[in-house]
């Protein structure tokens, strides 16, 4: 069975341009790698995926499109009839992308209604090497959605996507993984929308010193620092002007994909903060709307 191997990007469409710009140039510290068309792309500097966030001005607050990563052409055909086979409305059938970084790929959406796309042979960016003390992520890690489904739609993503589960927090939290990172999609019971995108920093150091950046340039967080159990990543949550949640996290657990046995934890403070340090938690995050772009197609 194909499968989906990786997140690519989140696009989304903004009230306030200008603001998020200047947030995730300024203070969240992506490199602004393309402005073309209404469209702005922003990259990290530790990892050569072209983008991993699209922003464009809108009316409407709204997510555009999720885009997940498959290996090759063939997956791509692949996973469209599965998608297909499903019964998801497909947005448009794989096919050369003529968007920024071109490759070959299709939209749908998922059984939500959310925008998303899956494509191969994207254009590669540039990657350094990070240095200690810059406090930078290094690369998108996971993206966790709200869903009025969430176990449903867990299991779709697994028979459809090939995605394969890694933990249950309870019988309300899923989190589902695509390659050897614990996680790289999660669900959360709610109306259909986005709960939040976590970027990788290289190390707890490194988180620290970007929730001191954040916190100093007006942005405290909403929820942490503390250390989740299932994944045993370090997080910090934030709100961009725009009200959208992201997450600076550390330290993600690596799994043996082919051997992991899933585990349900049993709901406990000390489950989603192991430390328990945390100042907020998850009743201090956005509240979860039901997004204006439910099986609307983004057009971009």
């Amino acid at each position: 069975m194909s499968r989906v191997t990786e997140v690519r990007y989140v696009g989304y469409a903004v009230p306030d341009l200008e603001a998020e710009r200047a947030f995730y140039r300024d203070v969240w510290k992506l490199k602004e790698v393309q402005d073309e068309d209404g469209l702005v792309y922003f990259a990290t500097q530790g990892h050569d995926e072209l983008y991993v966030a699209r922003l464009r001005q809108a009316d409407e607050r709204r997510i555009d499109v999720v885009a997940l990563a498959a290996d090759s052409n063939e997956d791509v055909d692949a996973l469209h009839e599965q998608v297909v086979a499903s019964g998801c409305k497909i947005i448009s059938a794989p096919h050369e992308l003529d968007q920024f970084g071109g490759g070959y790929g299709f939209r749908f959406f998922n059984p939500d209604g959310i925008e998303m796309e899956i494509s191969a042979g994207v254009e590669r960016g540039s990657a350094r090497e990070l240095e200690e003390r810059e406090a930078i992520p290094e690369k998108i890690s996971h993206v966790v959605f709200h869903s009025p489904q969430h176990k449903e739609i867990t299991q779709w993503f697994i028979d459809t996507l090939g995605f394969r589960l890694s933990d249950w927090i309870g019988d309300f939290m899923s989190l589902i993984r695509c390659n050897s990172a614990h996680h790289r999609i999660a669900f959360l019971p709610g109306p259909a929308c986005l709960n939040h995108v976590a970027y990788d920093m290289p190390n707890v150091d490194e988180m620290m010193r970007g929730l001191k950046r954040l916190r100093r340039d007006g942005f405290d967080t909403v929820w942490g620092p503390g250390r989740h159990t299932a994944g045993e990543n370090t997080f910090s949550y934030f709100v961009t002007p725009n009200g959208f949640a992201v997450e600076y996290t550390a330290e993600l657990e690596e799994v043996d994909d082919d051997n992991w046995e899933p585990r349900t934890f049993k709901p406990a403070p000390d489950i989603m903060d192991q430390w328990g340090t945390g100042v907020g938690g998850p009743q201090t995050m956005p509240r979860p709307e039901a997004d204006p772009g439910l099986f609307k197609p983004a057009g971009v």
